[in-house]
């Protein structure tokens, strides 16, 4: 049986990092609820199994991407979704329109990407490097480094049309 006060206490750490994984992978408000729910599900489950080999947080970004990705795939089979109509992340100025208009533009692109590439770019908005993403997506840091390359110049000119 898992440590419960443990296991609320990394969540309450790491709910920033779900909450981004929840955002970039659901279309709208009341999925990104659901895959939020789904990801501590599966964390809860797999808790006892954690080893302390990584970070807890290569861990967790490691089932939230795996759990995301399966939850894409049982959506593709529902059907056609409805989009995001607005950005939720709120960490910025609500009085800052030209930075907020920004952050969507570039929350539109990045949800416009293959399911990998925004496993990737979250990770490295996160501030994490090329080994550590490598540690959680299986990549070699080698490949993390030219896909993400890639991607910003994917970005770079969705942007600029």
């Amino acid at each position: 049986m898992p440590n419960e006060s443990e296991f609320i206490r990394v969540i309450k750490e790491s709910e920033g990092i779900i909450f981004k994984i929840a955002i970039l992978y659901a279309a709208d408000r009341d999925d990104q609820k659901d895959l939020y729910q789904e990801i501590v599900y599966q964390l809860w489950r797999s808790f006892d199994s954690f080893r302390n080999e990584s970070k807890i947080s290569t861990w967790i970004y490691r089932i939230a991407l795996n759990t995301s990705i399966t939850h894409l795939r049982k959506e593709k089979k529902r059907g056609p979704q409805v989009g995001i109509d607005e950005t939720v992340i709120n960490r910025f100025d609500p009085d800052d329109t030209l930075l907020e208009e920004r952050l969507t533009q570039f929350y539109d692109q990045v949800r416009k990407l293959n399911t990998i590439e925004k496993g990737i770019v979250l990770l490295h908005l996160e501030g994490k490097n090329y080994e550590e993403i490598a540690a959680i997506t299986g990549f070699t840091a080698t490949n993390v480094g030219t896909r993400l390359s890639r991607i910003k110049d994917k970005l770079r000119s969705q942007l600029k049309s």
